[in-house]
């Protein structure tokens, strides 16, 4: 609470000090025309309102005035403390005042036991403003030499054009002086202020004087809290020479630098001289500021450590600017740690305290990490840059652990201790080595020992699992091969009993109304299927199987392995209903036989399209059309006719309930390989070329061949089959005699010895020794394979052809050389009946049959049939039924050069299935037949021959049959090859010719065409009479 009358006192104190201000400044530098009289007077005013509103008027204001008191004043130089100090538990602020050019100030005397001031309070006075005025006068600083008068002000350091650096914190003495003057912190620290001053706002405190109008004030907690202490007494000379530098520095008008004034209670000194008290160092101003930059400054129990003695003036080193003191070398202090440990009484231990103590706190914590490390790990000595060690460990918290790089980067001879560090077993010799060593060493062998019973155990689960999973899948794998093995075998049963059921009652079916099943399944096995280009398109070119509705007790029911546009359908179906039409002659006598026939596609053909099922198994995975069938041939005779059996022909077979027209699965992929074959023939006893089957090994093929080449020396060209191969795919040739070295030799012995001598003479020995030694590399140098894309190389070949077996044999040495086909027929009741027969077309060399000629004619007929007779017969005896094919080779015997013509038919027909060109599917069937059709490509109703064509699919549309039916075969070719032709151009520009098989077919019916000539030519010599009956 403010006394009465404490702000008239203020504003008087105030008038007089700046009038006594200005009278200072104007005197100033002519120091002997000052009224003494005047100076005098000016406290007199004043003193009684001092005296009376002191202490109310102190803790009205924020500041802290410097009154300067007279010597004599008991009451001032009493032991108790002022009363206008600030209370011990105020909060404090600081006040950082810019360094602006210090002002001579006014200098008040107070008394507080009488009006009048006695003569020596005067000259003390006099003296004073002496001094203020004139600072640098010896003569004046010799008046401070008196032993009663004490003062305490703060040193002002000259301003230095270096900029500020680090602070640096030093300990003085605290003077008791009469005057109270509270102890001032060190040049360059903030002002503190009370937390109840800083809302009356700087213009207040700049009112009242205590602060410059042009400071800059910022207010911040004080980072360390000050702590009294009581100092030591120090001899009364000391004090009066740091007053005399205090009091020169202080009114040194050139001086700009900030100072800071303390503002807390232990930071006033006592007013009696016996009193003992120490002064806090706080932050300078340069050091506030790069604090906020960086992290706030927190207060650690380290930094409340009882600060050392204070170090007599007399024997402190004299002050440095504070850039000139960062820069001296001087003050990186080394800290040397000997066996992990600190000496905390080390000069440099307590340099590093003395000049850091606020970030003391890290300092001791990184320390102790840093003893702890080197301690750990047996490190005899090490040095620790104290400059590095403040920098580093203001980095990291008191309880955060630093790394060791960072304890490593404070080091000097960082390199010794990283090796040391770094060496094998060294933790092991520090604090505690041998019991960490143990523990580790134990730790280890029970993690080896349990990872090596889990690495045990887990082997073992895992070769369990593996066990346990192989044992069920072999377990399910055998469950599955009995059940399909018991249901194969039930398959076969019950294939057994309908045949007999079939054979029985065939009589009665072949003449009454039923319905024929026909699925024309390639059952070859899964390794030929998968070397077979377009087997969907293979399979489909069986549609020649819809014409069994020439009999009018037939139904058919054909499953197509293609989907079928509508556009096919309608082809078809008025295709098969020119039947009527044909026989009368009539165009309009055309029916429809659409319940005739049936033409389905199984649902299965798409989902399984990279497996390459035979059309059997795709139709047994198709549910919706083994239900359609079972619908239309319900309550009526029917039976399955297939193609090449499969095991699933006899699943399918068993699910629809009826009987297949055809041998089992096995029988036929028996006989129907080329051993087979052979085996079939040797049985029927029908002449064969010279040869050897079931070769299955190169050791075998090269005594086979030779023995061969040996037996028959007559022969030019061999040739190489596979089993299981069709249309000439697994057939390879080579000329070998041609390319024997011992050609000319084998010739000559051969017909020195002759025929009959040749099989007893030695030379047959020696020739078979030198055959054997070349055949593997002439064989590998000229074996040609009909198939080249699938069998570049003879390596190739030989490996498949040794895997499938094979057979060996000559081929005709004849220029005239034809293939034909005999198709027979084996009924249930071991009838034999031959369905059809043709000379072979070759539109893709002599070993592929693209077509045939209608009937054959060139065999004679009763030799033929005599040769098929015997076949089917040992067919029948081997358990083949149903339909099946026989190819012959007719030529010119060697020996008689006389070959017997076939009889001429009257009607006859070339067909061709194997059709191609790549032109074609830019062209669709309806402008392809109109435009044939325009070029006169058709079927003549009345004169009952033309052109038919057969059509597979309307999906890639690059393959085609063809059928051309006439009176005479000459006729008939010539105008199947025309038809050839007027195709390749209507679908072909100059430009784009294709890919076509139709200039090969073209060029052999010319060839047939020459020998047909010629035959006609030897009948018209021999036969004239037959001769003229075929004109006529």
């Amino acid at each position: 609470m403010a006394a009465p009358g404490a702000g008239l006192g203020a504003g008087k104190v105030q008038e007089d000090l700046h009038k006594l201000k200005m009278e200072n400044i104007n005197l100033k530098g002519t120091m002997e025309a000052v009224d003494i009289s005047d100076l005098r007077t000016a406290p007199e005013r004043t003193e009684l309102g001092l005296r009376k509103c002191a202490e109310n008027y102190l803790n009205t204001i924020s500041g802290q005035v410097l009154p300067v008191c007279s010597a004599g004043n008991k009451e001032v130089n009493s032991k108790e403390p002022p009363k206008w100090a600030l209370p011990s538990g105020a909060s404090q602020k600081q006040l950082v005042l810019p360094r602006v050019p210090v002002e001579p100030v006014t200098v008040q005397t107070c008394s507080k036991a009488a009006p009048r001031v006695s003569q020596g309070s005067q000259q003390q006075v006099e003296m004073d403003i002496k001094i203020m005025l004139d600072p640098e006068n010896m003569e004046n600083k010799a008046g401070l030499k008196h032993q009663n008068d004490e003062i305490r002000l703060p040193l002002i350091t000259k301003k230095k054009s270096a900029p500020m650096c680090s602070q640096k914190t030093g300990k003085g003495h605290t003077v008791a002086t009469l005057w109270g003057f509270p102890a001032f912190p060190p040049v360059d620290s903030p002002l503190p202020l009370l937390e109840e001053d800083t809302p009356k706002g700087a213009l207040s405190l700049t009112g009242q004087r205590l602060i410059l109008p042009a400071a800059k004030i910022t207010l911040q907690t004080p980072p360390v809290v000050s702590k009294a202490a009581p100092s030591q007494e120090f001899p009364r000379q000391h004090k009066k020479s740091a007053v005399g530098e205090i009091i020169s520095s202080r009114l040194d008008p050139e001086n700009t630098d900030t100072t800071t004034f303390p503002n807390s209670k232990e930071a006033i000194s006592g007013t009696s001289s016996s009193s003992k008290g120490n002064t806090a160092a706080l932050p300078s101003s340069s050091s506030v500021v790069s604090t906020r930059k960086s992290k706030p400054v927190r207060t650690y129990p380290a930094q409340q450590l009882e600060c050392e003695g204070q170090i007599p003036s007399q024997t402190q080193p004299p002050q440095t600017p504070p850039c000139q003191s960062s820069q001296d070398p001087r003050l990186d202090w080394d800290i040397v740690v000997c066996h992990g440990t600190v000496d905390p009484r080390a000069p440099g231990f307590l340099a590093l305290k003395q000049h850091h103590p606020l970030s003391w706190g890290s300092i001791v914590a990184f320390l102790e990490h840093a003893e702890k490390l080197l301690k750990d790990f047996s490190v005899p000595l090490a040095t620790i840059s104290g400059k590095k060690l403040a920098r580093v460990a203001s980095d990291f918290e008191l309880d955060e652990n630093p790394p060791e790089s960072a304890i490593l980067s404070v080091i000097k001879n960082q390199s010794t201790v990283a090796k040391i560090l770094n060496r094998p077993g060294q933790s092991s010799k520090g604090r505690g080595g041998a019991e960490m060593a143990a523990t580790k060493i134990q730790r280890a062998w029970r993690r080896h020992r349990a990872g090596k019973a889990a690495a045990r155990s887990r082997r073992r689960e895992w070769a369990s699992g593996v066990i346990g999973a192989s044992w069920r899948s072999w377990n399910h794998m055998a469950r599955v091969k009995n059940t399909l093995r018991e249901a194969r075998h039930r398959h076969l049963e019950n294939f057994c009993s309908r045949a007999k059921h079939l054979a029985a009652n065939w009589n009665r079916i072949r003449t009454s109304r039923r319905t024929i099943i026909h699925i024309p399944s390639l059952g070859y096995s899964q390794r030929i299927r998968e070397h077979i280009p377009d087997l969907a398109l293979q399979q489909n070119m069986q549609m020649g199987r819809l014409c069994d509705i020439l009999d009018a007790n037939v139904d058919v029911i054909y499953i197509c392995p293609l989907p079928l546009s509508e556009e096919l359908l309608q082809y078809y179906n008025k295709l098969l209903g020119l039947q009527a039409a044909v026989r009368s002659g009539n165009p309009e006598a055309m029916g429809d036989l659409q319940d005739r026939f049936r033409i389905l596609t199984p649902e299965a053909i798409n989902s399984f399209p990279q497996h390459h099922m035979c059309l059997a198994t795709q139709l047994k995975y198709s549910p919706k059309t083994i239900q359609r069938i079972q619908v239309l041939i319900q309550s009526r005779d029917a039976y399955v006719v297939g193609g090449v059996p499969h095991a699933d022909d006899l699943a399918v077979a068993d699910m629809l309930d009826v009987p297949v027209l055809g041998p089992g699965p096995e029988v036929a992929q028996l006989y129907s390989t080329k051993s087979g074959s052979k085996r079939i023939f040797a049985s029927a006893r029908v002449p064969t070329p010279p040869g050897e089957s079931d070769i299955h090994s190169r050791e075998q093929l090269i005594r086979a061949l030779s023995q061969l080449i040996v037996d028959n020396v007559e022969v030019q060209r061999w040739v190489l089959k596979m089993n299981e191969e069709r249309g000439g795919n697994g057939t390879a040739y080579c000329d070998v005699i041609s390319h024997l070295e011992c050609c000319h030799w084998l010739q000559k012995e051969w017909q020195s010895h002759g025929p009959e001598g040749w099989s007893r003479s030695q030379a047959r020995e020696l020739a078979l020794v030198k055959i054997s030694q070349e055949l593997p590399g002439l064989l590998a140098q000229h074996v040609q394979p009909v198939n080249e894309k699938r069998f570049p190389t003879w390596e190739k070949f030989l490996q498949t052809f040794l895997t499938q077996g094979g057979v060996i044999e000559a081929f005709p040495f004849s220029s005239t050389v034809t293939s034909l086909t005999v198709d027979l027929l084996i009924e249930p009741t071991g009838e034999i009946r031959i369905v059809s027969s043709g000379d072979q077309l070759h539109a893709e060399g002599p070993f592929r049959s693209s077509g045939s000629s209608i009937p054959q004619r060139s065999v004679d007929p009763a030799v033929l049939n005599s040769l098929c007779w015997r076949i089917g017969d040992a067919c029948r005896s081997k358990g083949v039924l149903g339909y099946f094919s026989v190819d012959f080779v007719a030529f010119t015997h060697p020996q008689t050069m006389e070959q017997q013509p076939a009889p001429v038919s009257p009607r006859c027909a070339v067909a061709s299935t194997q059709l191609r060109h790549s032109n074609l599917s830019g062209t669709s069937y309806n402008v392809l037949l109109q435009r044939c059709k325009a070029r006169g490509v058709g079927f003549d109703l009345q004169e009952k021959q033309g052109t038919v064509f057969i059509l597979y699919e309307d999906q890639k549309r690059h393959r085609l049959g063809l059928i051309t039916i006439g009176e005479d075969l000459q006729g008939v070719l010539l105008t199947f090859a025309r038809n050839l032709f007027i195709i390749h151009q209507e679908i072909s520009a100059p430009n784009m010719q294709g890919e076509t098989n139709f200039k090969m077919a073209i060029q052999d019916i010319e060839a047939i065409l020459g020998v047909t000539a010629e035959n006609k030519l030897k009948l018209e010599e021999e036969q004239p009479w037959e001769a003229d009956a075929l004109k006529e």
